[in-house]
């Protein structure tokens, strides 16, 4: 199953410029996605990362990765209306940078979850090539009990 951007906006909180998940290609509701995010000159962080030398800001990079997990997440009726917060990373390894023109393939999978508690890993990839890796920590909340 796939999502648009539209099904995305009704699942993540998150919006321009921070809604970094152009489309998911799959989806295994609470066990993991795949998304797409097309990297273009466009994107506000540009401006100033790097003039000349344009380079995804890593922590958008991860942003960016963690969201595919949270649509895999939060799109169970039972966890509509919630936010996933980080409590941690691990495990990050960027391999090569993402810049304008990159289609970034994230790959997410929830590896455990306790409660409102668990561990997402997600893989970033440009042409099937491994741009970065990272281990989430994350608790499911209502946006009322922040």
């Amino acid at each position: 199953m796939q999502l648009d951007i539209i099904e995305i906006q009704k699942i993540l909180p998150h919006r321009p410029p921070m809604l970094l998940v152009d489309r998911i290609l799959e989806i295994d509701p609470f066990k993991s996605a795949t998304g797409l995010k097309n990297v273009t000159l466009n994107e506000p962080f540009f401006v100033g990362h790097f003039p000349g030398h344009p380079i995804m800001p890593g922590v958008l990079l991860l942003e960016a990765m963690a969201q595919v997990g949270g649509v895999a997440m939060l799109y169970p009726e039972e966890h509509r209306g919630k936010i996933a917060l980080f409590g941690g990373m691990e495990n990050i390894k960027f391999k090569q940078p993402v810049v304008p023109g990159d289609t970034l393939i994230t790959k997410a999978e929830i590896v455990k979850v306790r409660g409102d508690f668990g561990v997402l890993h997600a893989d970033g990839f440009v042409e099937d090539k491994l741009v970065a890796s990272a281990d989430f920590k994350f608790a499911l909340k209502r946006q009322d009990d922040l």
